[in-house]
Formats: structure tokens, C-alpha cells, sequence
């Protein structure tokens, strides 16, 4: 273990493993509704785009709340998924991983978003003309050429996710071993005599991955902007 102990391991392996699943769940979510805002025009479009973003203004209790009065296991949504497979999210990982994916969202869609307006909608005309379905533009002509900005909405979104904490705390609480992961393990550290040292590690792992996950977002939409450019 060595630099870290094993709780402030136990917490940047559950962060890790919440941050995977939010982003991995995500991303074909944020594909469609980035899809639709670049693309569409549609009754409601506006509506969408509000949804889209309102994790980014919203207080994050209030989305934890909001996620605990409809995913706890007396909400609709909670309780359905409870009675039918079995799934309870309220108090668990799972539960961190959902409150992530919600608070990371809007970064991702962004991401996603502007990589889709800077290719020309003429090549995909183009493939369009030649019989191409609009699932198949998408597949081998949209998709290749916005690649590097899907990953890069991916690290930004697996960032944000590594460090939400007020949607997360308030929707799963600070359960060690279960839902305890970095930002609420430095919260806990910091209310206790002694774990300001254990607070400061979790601090620098929590920047040196955010600072990554910036510098990579960076380089790859630089790279979208050239491939698109010499496409």
C-alpha cells in the first residue's frame, strides 16, 4: 500500500470503478442527445437542450434529492426497478455510479456536441446520396470523424464523475466500503483529529486526475479540429 492507506485506497478504487460505469453508461445517451441538438430540429428541441444542462446549474443537493425521491425505494422509478429486477440504487455504488453519470452528463453532451457542428453536414449528404441510410452515414462517416471528440466528452465526464460529491452524498450518503468514494472520504478525513494528512493525499490524487483528464480532453479535440479540417 505503501504512500496511501487502505481506506483512502478503498476509496480511489470505488471512485474509480463508479466514474467507469458512469461514463461507460452514459456515453449512448450522450451520443443521441448530442446527435439531436447538433441536428435536429424538432418541437422541443429547446426543452431537451434545458434537461440537458440543468445538472450544470441546478444546486447538486438538489439533484441528489431529486434522484432519492424518484430512485429511492419508495419512488416510482426506485421502486419499480426493485420490484421487477431487483436493482436498488439508493444507499448503494450503483446509486454513486447514477448520481455521477447525471452530473457528468452535460459535460459529455457538450464535448460530443461541438465535434458533431464542425463536420459538414455535405459529406454526410453526400453518402446520403449514394443510398447510405442515416444509421449508416452516421457509422462510416459521422462517427470516425468525431471520435476524438466522443473520447474526449468521455475523460471529461469520467473526471467530473471521479469528483462529484453533494448529488452523490445526498442521494447514497458516505457508506465506507459501499458508496464512500474520494471527494466524500476527504469530506469524512477533514471531521476527524488526525486525517488532515489522508485528506491532503486523496486531494493530490484527485488533481493530478483531473489535470489529466484536461490535458487529454485538450489534445484530442485539437485533433478533431485538425482531422476535421483536412477532411
Amino acid at each position: 500500500m505503501g504512500w496511501m492507506g487502505p481506506e483512502e485506497w478503498e476509496a480511489v478504487l470505488l471512485s474509480l470503478k463508479v466514474a467507469f460505469w458512469a461514463t461507460l453508461l452514459s456515453l449512448p445517451f450522450g451520443l443521441a442527445c448530442a446527435y439531436a441538438l447538433a441536428r435536429g430540429r424538432f418541437p422541443g428541441r429547446q426543452l431537451l437542450n434545458g434537461l440537458v444542462h440543468l445538472p450544470l446549474v441546478l444546486p447538486p443537493v438538489v439533484t441528489g434529492y431529486l434522484l432519492l425521491l424518484s430512485f429511492g425505494r419508495r419512488g416510482p422509478i426506485g421502486g419499480f426497478l426493485e420490484q421487477s429486477l431487483g436493482l436498488v440504487l439508493a444507499f448503494r455504488w450503483t446509486g454513486a455510479a447514477l448520481a455521477a453519470a447525471i452530473m457528468a452528463f452535460p459535460l459529455m453532451v457538450r464535448a460530443i456536441w461541438l465535434a458533431i457542428e464542425a463536420v459538414d453536414p455535405k459529406l454526410e449528404e453526400a453518402a446520403a446520396t449514394l443510398g447510405a441510410s442515416r444509421v449508416r452515414v452516421f457509422a462510416t462517416v459521422t462517427l470516425p470523424l468525431i471520435a476524438p471528440g466522443v473520447i474526449a466528452g468521455a475523460v471529461l465526464a469520467f473526471a467530473k464523475a471521479m469528483g462529484e460529491f453533494g448529488a452523490t452524498i445526498t442521494f447514497v450518503s458516505n457508506i465506507p466500503g459501499e458508496t464512500r468514494t474520494v471527494p466524500s472520504a476527504i469530506y469524512a478525513f477533514l471531521q476527524v483529529p488526525g486525517g488532515e494528512n489522508a485528506a491532503m493525499r486523496l486531494v493530490i490524487v484527485a488533481v493530478v486526475v483531473a489535470m489529466g483528464a484536461l490535458l487529454l480532453s485538450e489534445w484530442l479535440s485539437r485533433r478533431v479540429a485538425r482531422r476535421i479540417a483536412g477532411s
